[in-house]
Order: structure tokens, then C-alpha cells, then sequence
């Protein structure tokens, strides 16, 4: 990697970290520099994390995005994407969010592994992802872009920590609790219902955490025990208003709920 791009990885980091902070989003990295690939955009997201955890932050876990087919061809990719959680990020069950701290939200469905053990190397697979998993939650995730418009390129998205800003996580249980694949979710915001199962994420969501593990060994590292990991969502993307009340539930993996500030 050349001085110049290293420069220019700083630069932009440095200008989406800052456009998280006061609310502020920017033009499309992608249209702006057309040129830079998957490589930059990860190495950009690598100069955000980095101040996040200079400014206090504490890495809590990963995300795995782009974990459907739909989204993959819209990208024009194969495989998934990812991100980092920060401690900041991670929020309780029932928080009261206020949504000034975003620009332009949105909220998913899915779950998250509590994983008890490291797991590392390119032939990990879902069965090793459950044997080294303590708990499984249900979450929503909040889905933010710091991106204009969310005009994203997957430069862009990745870029841009795979667009995730929080996760609002409930109660755990055992990985064998139920066939996570077989398992339904209903997701309520506002008057308006919708519906997932876990066969959404690549068929399985432990397959989706295995993937990240594989993905995760072309950079010479993994997961570590104690991270939480978010395994892809179950469902569209749903807009947050004002004055809402987000509720998901995944029968005998428990529920999980929000609100937002009027």
C-alpha cells in the first residue's frame, strides 16, 4: 500500500468518524473516488474504529452484513460484508432512543452469538460456531448511514462500518434451545407487522457467523470469546420514527423492544 493511500484511508476515516459525530452526513466515498475498492474501504473502516477506540470506545463484537442474495447482487459481490461493535453501541432491552444522536435510522430484526470460545481460520464451520457459542439473542439493530441520502456503493457501506450504528440486545438463551433456521420472527414497528426466519440468513444464521469467521482469515484474525456477534437480519429494513415503539420476537429465543423519543 502506497503512502498516497494510506494518507487518503486516514483522511476519510477521519471525515466519516466526524460525520457520525455531529450528524452531518457526506457525499458517496465511491463516487467521490471511484477508483478505491473493497481493500480501501475496509482499510478506511479499520481508521474509524480506530478512533472510536482512541476516544474511549471498547470493541464489544462484530456484525455481518449483505448475508442475502438480494443484497449481494445489488452490491455485485458473493459473499457478505462486515463491521465492528463498540460498547457504546451495544444498548438494553427496552432503551428509550433518542434519534437525534442519528441521521437518517432504520431498525432490523435478527440475532446475535455470544461466543464463549475463539474461533479463527478459513474452514470454520456452523457446527463449530455453535459449539463455541454460550448464548444466542435476539436484537435490533440499528442501521445508520453516514453516507448522503444513504446513496451507498458497497465501498460506501463498508466503508462506513457496514452501516451499522447500535444494537439493542435481550435476553440470551442456549444455542440448542430450537432449530435457529426453522425459527420465525415477528416484528412489529408502529402498526405495521413483519415477518422472518432464520433460514433468511444464508439458511442457517450460525452458517452466516461461520462465513464472517472465514472472511474474517483473510485478515489474519477472527472472534474471541466474550464478543457478540450479530448474525444478519431476518427481514427488511424498516425506517425509525419519532414516537415509535419497535418490538421483535422470536417465539422461545425471547423478544426484544425499543422506543423512540416523540
Amino acid at each position: 500500500m502506497t503512502t498516497a493511500a494510506r494518507t487518503l484511508h486516514r483522511e476519510l476515516g477521519a471525515e466519516l468518524w466526524n460525520a457520525a459525530r455531529t450528524r452531518r452526513p457526506v457525499p458517496p466515498v465511491s463516487i467521490r473516488y471511484p477508483r478505491l475498492g473493497l481493500a480501501d474501504a475496509y482499510a478506511i473502516q479499520s481508521e474509524v474504529r480506530a478512533l472510536e477506540v482512541a476516544s474511549g470506545a471498547g470493541l464489544a463484537g462484530l456484525k455481518i452484513g449483505a448475508t442475502s442474495e438480494v443484497i449481494q447482487k445489488m452490491f455485485g459481490i458473493d459473499h457478505p460484508d462486515f463491521g465492528y461493535l463498540t460498547d457504546r453501541m451495544v444498548l438494553p432491552d427496552g432503551v428509550l432512543l433518542d434519534l437525534r444522536g442519528f441521521i437518517s435510522p432504520k431498525v432490523e430484526g435478527e440475532i446475535a452469538f455470544r461466543m464463549a470460545e475463539d474461533l479463527s481460520g478459513p474452514a470454520v464451520t456452523a457446527q463449530d460456531v455453535l459449539d463455541a457459542t454460550t448464548a444466542v439473542c435476539p436484537v435490533l439493530e440499528v442501521l445508520d448511514s453516514r453516507i448522503e441520502a444513504w446513496e451507498i456503493g458497497l465501498v460506501d457501506t463498508v466503508a462506513d462500518n457496514a452501516s451499522s450504528a447500535a444494537a439493542v440486545v435481550g435476553s440470551g438463551v442456549a444455542p440448542d434451545t430450537t432449530d435457529l433456521a426453522a425459527a420465525r420472527m415477528v416484528l412489529r414497528s408502529g402498526d405495521t407487522e413483519y415477518t422472518g426466519s432464520g433460514s433468511a440468513v444464508m439458511g442457517h444464521p450460525a452458517e452466516s457467523v461461520a462465513c464472517l469467521v472465514r472472511i474474517l482469515a483473510e485478515f489474519g484474525t477472527g472472534i474471541s470469546a466474550g464478543d457478540l456477534v450479530l448474525a444478519g437480519s431476518w427481514s427488511g429494513a424498516v425506517d425509525l420514527l419519532p414516537g415509535q415503539e419497535v418490538h421483535a420476537s422470536f417465539g422461545v429465543l425471547g423478544s426484544v423492544s425499543m422506543r423512540t423519543q416523540d
